[in-house]
């Protein structure tokens, strides 16, 4: 059998992966000193990174996630941040995903919040995790629209299904007691299955009052607050001194 056949039979399988592996094989005479255990596990390990690969670039495409190229590794540490590395590098392990927690992200506009929940869902979908991110006025939103066209069970079990969601910019406008209860809806049914990072200018001490309902926010505290591992971005807006790279806060 000829090396076109199998090249082909790779193509006919979809075998992606294993095609580029074995035709590095073909092209490296280096190979040829490996036993063919050695070759086949090479080839195995090939289309095993690509499928890898794929599905990190389809997890992060599906995820809506603004910010591509936020990514923890250029996090600014800026002493002004008060950010504490340790924790951040702690958080970049993904063990609170696996433990069902979550995090808060409090700061000023600007401070950098929305990039740093965003650096975390690119990390967990590297990390082989699936993530969504959207604003809270457009979560809110899609909840009213649903309930209307009546696809509100659908959407919750849309936002029930990803082991990270990023609800940003939460509190930075009034919402209705209805909203409220729709956000508890989400909150409720992700609940101790999986991990949420929430944004917010609004310091924790007000979301009681924001969130109007006393029983409400009593359920929606208690599910968020008390699992949450939480991060205080201090000093100025980081928009002029990183315009360009921080446009999508």
């Amino acid at each position: 059998m000829n090396q076109t056949n199998i090249v082909n039979k790779l193509e006919d399988l979809n075998l992606k992966g294993f095609k580029q592996g074995y035709t590095r094989q073909i092209e490296d005479p280096n190979y040829l000193s490996l036993s063919f255990e050695e070759r086949l596990f090479a080839l195995l390990q090939s289309e095993d990174t690509f499928q890898t690969n794929k599905r990190i670039e389809t997890n992060l495409r599906l995820s809506k996630i603004k910010n591509k190229q936020a990514l923890l590794e250029d996090l600014d540490y800026d002493p002004r941040r008060q950010i504490n590395k340790s924790q951040i590098l702690s958080l970049a392990s993904m063990d609170f995903l696996r433990s069902k927690q979550n995090i808060i992200i409090n700061g000023k506009t600007g401070t950098g919040k929305s990039y740093l929940a965003q650096a975390f869902a690119i990390r967990a979908i590297q990390d082989g995790f699936n993530a969504y991110y959207i604003r809270t006025a457009t979560l809110l939103e899609d909840m009213k629209i649903s309930r209307l066209d009546g696809s509100y069970t659908n959407l919750i079990k849309k936002f029930s299904r990803y082991k990270l969601l990023i609800i940003d910019d939460f509190g930075i406008s009034p919402i209705s007691v209805d909203d409220a209860a729709n956000l508890f809806e989400i909150i409720e049914t992700r609940s101790e299955f999986f991990s949420t990072i929430i944004t917010s200018q609004l310091p924790v001490k007000d979301w009681y009052g924001f969130l109007q309902n006393n029983t409400i926010a009593d359920a929606t505290l208690d599910r968020i607050v008390n699992s949450s591992h939480r991060i205080e971005l201090e000093g100025d807006s980081l928009r002029p001194k990183y315009s360009k790279v921080y446009k999508n806060y």
